[in-house]
């Protein structure tokens, strides 16, 4: 029987992206022989994968595939991050990607269209076959195309953010390098929206029921005159203990300082008795201005147009005046932002644990 070196072991696992155990055994079972030891490891696909449906698959990475004016992004998901810098697994999640792209297939952020992408070309098959080679559970978890004039990707760090972004109006190269600038953009400021309008009248209102609760919960952001009304209100109705009221008394002369010293217990009264009279605050000018004040705000960081450009040499140039200074014809149609694992139960590893316990 053939003597099973670490480096044959190191070259099976190269070649198939397989767990370092099931290289061993596929080897000893083999004498050796590399290439029956990769059809051992492929023809235990279909019950390792059955083992693994339930396991946690929340590493991975995103790859695109663009032809001319249409491009799509997927993700693909391993177990552990080792799998994901794997050139096996790589590779067969640019497959997965040309493969979605020649389908026609739309996909969405949710995962629509998995299950026909995968009848695709025998994908579950090859899903399978991969699984059982590279060791852990994968799993094609999402696409989304995009149909555009001008369409650019942008992949950031090996593929953990994979950015798609569409435009018309322009397709020069001078547009598509703007096009590119601001799909980095988005791999880094993560924005919800392309522009301001593009936000719904019942998302709208959910984001100022939002603020509104938010800047009640935090009484020490509230105007001074609506702050004072709680506090009196408080200490009216004896919501406060003598030690709360020992500390207003003596540091009312300076309320900046009041809520460095305020018990917690004082602190979520207050928060309390703002959200029991949230109705009349909703009326009150000086509370307005300041939930709309803040809803401007969040719209500067939520709407990809209205954000601050990244590179901008003031500090102050947004990304729609960043475009109208490249070519004003230019009009962003879609974004899409995959980040790997987003939205997902991750588990805690310990990789030097999971060796030594295979090593026995």
């Amino acid at each position: 029987m053939a003597d099973i070196t670490a480096s044959m072991v190191k070259e099976l696992r190269e070649m198939t992206g397989a767990g370092m155990m099931d290289c061993k055994k596929a080897l000893a079972e083999t004498d050796g022989d590399m290439q029956a030891a990769v059809d051992v490891l492929k023809k235990s696909g279909a019950a390792k994968a059955e083992k693994k449906a339930a396991r946690i698959a929340a590493e991975g990475i995103t790859r695109v595939a663009i032809n001319d004016k249409k491009a799509v992004v997927v993700e693909v998901n391993a177990e552990t991050d080792f799998v994901a810098k794997n050139e096996v697994f790589q590779e067969f999640v640019q497959s997965v990607a040309d493969l979605a792209l020649k389908s026609g297939l739309k996909g969405g952020k949710d995962g629509e269209d998995i299950d026909k992408l995968l009848e695709t070309d025998n994908l579950k098959d090859t899903l399978v076959e991969k699984t059982a080679t590279i060791g852990e559970k994968l799993s094609v978890r999402r696409f989304e195309t995009i149909e555009a004039d001008m369409v650019v990707s942008y992949l950031h760090g090996g593929g953990r953010i994979g950015v798609l972004v569409g435009a018309e109006g322009a397709s020069s190269d001078a547009a598509k390098e703007a096009l590119t600038n601001v799909a980095m953009q988005v791999a880094a400021m993560n924005p919800q929206y392309i522009s301001k309008t593009d936000i719904s009248e019942g998302e709208r209102a959910k984001i100022r029921e939002i603020t509104i609760d938010s800047a009640l919960n935090d009484p020490a952001s509230l105007p001074k005159p609506i702050l004072n009304a709680l506090i009196e209100k408080a200490l009216a109705g004896k919501l406060w203990s003598d030690e709360d009221v020992a500390i207003y008394e003596e540091k009312k002369s300076n309320m900046n300082y009041l809520f460095n010293f305020l018990s917690d217990a004082a602190r979520a009264a207050l928060a309390q008795l703002g959200l029991e009279n949230k109705a009349s605050y909703i009326e009150d000018k000086i509370f307005k201005g300041l939930v709309d004040g803040r809803i401007a705000k969040n719209e500067k960081e939520i709407c990809l147009l209205e954000q601050v450009y990244v590179k901008a040499e003031d500090g102050k140039q947004t990304v729609a005046a960043y475009l109208k200074s490249v070519d004003p014809s230019i009009v962003i149609k879609k974004i899409v932002r995959f980040e790997v694992g987003e939205g997902m139960e991750k588990k805690n590893e310990d990789f030097a644990a999971e060796v030594a316990a295979q090593l026995g």
